[in-house]
């Protein structure tokens, strides 16, 4: 189940296997192993999978079908918008109330939206 994912992954990411073997830091014929699920990485090796493709150990090594979201990335369900990680990369100095604060605004403006019939740009779910 891991290779298949890892593969899936990788994929959706459009890149090769020598080029994913170069983001973690094994060589390609490890990383190749790890897909055709003749090897498993350690723990630090699959840390690093996880944190590139942002998800959860747990999503690589259980049969969930769908990603988990790590929580410690984004506490809150609306940081999973494109346009707020770009608002909050550089906003590491705000508190927790004030970040709360923000994202409950945005939503309250997104659910507004909703309701007048319109899609908030640059989002799939909504």
């Amino acid at each position: 189940m891991f290779n298949k994912k890892l593969i899936t992954l990788r994929k959706s990411k459009k890149l090769t296997q020598e080029e994913m073997a170069n983001k973690i830091g094994v060589h390609r014929g490890t990383y190749a192993n790890y897909e055709r699920g003749h090897r498993q990485p350690d723990y630090d090796t699959l840390k690093k999978i996880a944190d590139f493709f942002e998800v959860t150990i747990d999503y690589l090594l259980d049969q969930e079908s769908e990603p988990i979201i790590r929580e410690e990335k984004t506490p809150y369900v609306a940081l999973n918008d494109p346009d707020l990680q770009i608002a909050f990369r550089d906003a590491a100095d705000f508190s927790e109330e004030a970040r709360r604060q923000a994202i409950d605004f945005i939503n309250y403006l997104k659910e507004k939206e909703k309701a007048k019939g319109r899609k908030s740009p640059n989002t799939e779910n909504d």
